[in-house]
């Protein structure tokens, strides 16, 4: 069995086509938790709903996406929905499957934000006549936002690596382009640990990211969230 072949290693970390891998990674990280926190966001506020039928299709939906495997969602979009008359491309596919798994995710990350702030906030704003939108967006999101950063930042992590299911889609990211240098060089051992770099330098990257914005929420967070009720409140 060939050994470990440190130049070979040095190679592939500086190949451009598995750094442009890398890099189509982090634009589906991106897109991901984006699509997912919008629509999770939505998925939330429809989960805490008084109309039955909305709570109920924002649990099933929490339930279905929560307990089947990405890779059986991914595969179904991709190749699945053609049967029944709808078609998306590898990109959209990928995009579609990320976005509906993170969003059930980011749902209860968000509920739970939601849940852990002191509800005599909220009575107090809808005591002073603030609309429902405004009391999600000036009381309740801001604050949820800084409790459930940590909770986000792990889900990020998981949906970074969790990109390289589109492998089986043909998408290529950054695992597939590393099966692809693979069968042609052969070289699996060291093209598996120069991915295994670009993996922990996109997660560093990220953890950088998560602590400067947990510093800059716990700083502006205290002193914007205290007069909210009253700034909505004054006439328009």
């Amino acid at each position: 069995m060939q050994g470990f072949a440190v130049q070979n290693f040095l190679d592939a970390l500086v190949n451009p086509f598995l750094l442009m891998g890398a890099l189509v990674t982090a634009g589906l990280t991106v897109a991901g938790l984006t699509g997912g926190f919008i629509f999770g966001l939505l998925i939330a506020v429809m989960r805490s709903s008084k109309w039955r039928a909305i709570a109920g299709f924002a649990r099933v939906y929490i339930w279905f996406f929560r307990g089947t495997p990405l890779l059986i969602q991914m595969v179904a979009i991709y190749s699945g929905l053609p049967q029944v008359g709808i078609k998306f491309g590898v990109f959209t596919s990928v995009i579609v499957a990320l976005v509906s798994n993170e969003a059930a995710y980011m749902a209860e990350i968000i509920r739970g934000g939601f849940l852990a702030i002191p509800p005599g906030q909220t009575d107090a704003a809808k005591a002073l006549g603030l609309t429902r939108w405004q009391v999600l967006t000036k009381i309740q999101l801001p604050q949820a936002v800084r409790i459930i950063l940590p909770a986000v930042g792990n889900s990020v992590n998981g949906l970074l690596k969790a990109t390289s299911i589109a492998s089986v889609i043909s998408m290529e990211e950054l695992m597939r382009r590393s099966e692809m240098i693979m069968q042609l060089k052969f070289d699996v051992l060291e093209v598996f640990a120069a991915a295994a770099i670009d993996y922990l330098v996109l997660t560093t990257l990220w953890d950088q990211v998560q602590k400067r914005l947990e510093r800059r929420f716990s700083r502006g967070e205290r002193a914007k969230v205290a007069p909210a009720v009253e700034q909505a409140a004054l006439p328009r």
